[in-house]
């Protein structure tokens, strides 16, 4: 599998991080109508129960904006992903269909709160990620965004560079078509190791389902 290390930088402003990855074989499609009759249940089930306030109380959503906050980002600027796709949810807007791996991505994201991660590992440049802070005038290409600042953010690198922030993942390894090597990256701020490895089956569980997957291996890392 994939080595993930996360590096002292994270481990001052967030020493009870807790992430897993999943790794997993799969197959991509470009719809899966099942996947999104559950999607759209659980948006019809947040719009009952959230609103765009409330939903910063989760205690993913709210352990993340922290770290933004800690790392001198702007959390409200640059939302963590997971709570700008629950607020579309809220706000009555269709999530954007994209191909069934980042929808199904999403979904899981959306369903507890953290901000996920999700490449075609293929593109990865060597065989480890650090999880670390952008830099001042760092180069980063988000994924349908352009150049974004980075500095201040939470960031996934690999040997060539950033490949993913709780904000955005970069365009060099994004999930495509023919992505059929995925790796998923689950950011629990919060420090709920139980959680977020509940995250990870239920990553599992849906490639099995949706992506003609065994749902591949989830291994926890921490600090």
């Amino acid at each position: 599998m994939i080595q993930v290390k996360v590096s002292s930088e994270i481990e001052q402003v967030c020493p009870r991080f807790a992430g897993a990855v999943v790794e997993a074989q799969v197959v991509n499609t470009t719809f899966c109508q099942p996947l999104w009759d559950e999607i759209h249940e659980l948006g019809e089930r947040y719009r009952a129960t959230l609103t765009t306030e409330s939903l910063k109380e989760m205690t993913s959503i709210a352990a993340t904006r922290r770290v933004y906050k800690a790392c001198g980002k702007d959390p409200s600027r640059y939302r963590p992903a997971s709570e700008a796709l629950i607020r579309r949810m809220l706000q009555g807007k269709e999530l954007y269909q994209i191909d069934t791996l980042v929808d199904l991505i999403n979904l899981a994201s959306i369903a507890f709160g953290y901000s996920i991660g999700g490449f075609d590992a293929s593109k990865f440049v060597g065989d480890t990620l650090t999880l670390g802070v952008g830099r001042e005038g760092e180069p980063y290409e988000g994924i349908g965004r352009g150049l974004i600042n980075i500095a201040g953010l939470p960031v996934y690198r690999d040997a060539e560079g950033g490949v993913g922030t709780p904000t955005s993942d970069h365009e060099r390894t994004k999930i495509q078509l023919s992505t059929t090597h995925l790796v998923v990256l689950i950011n629990g701020y919060d420090g709920d190791r139980e959680r977020v490895m509940q995250n990870a089956r239920y990553i599992q569980d849906l490639l099995r389902r949706h992506a003609q997957s065994d749902g591949g291996q989830a291994v926890l890392f921490h600090g």
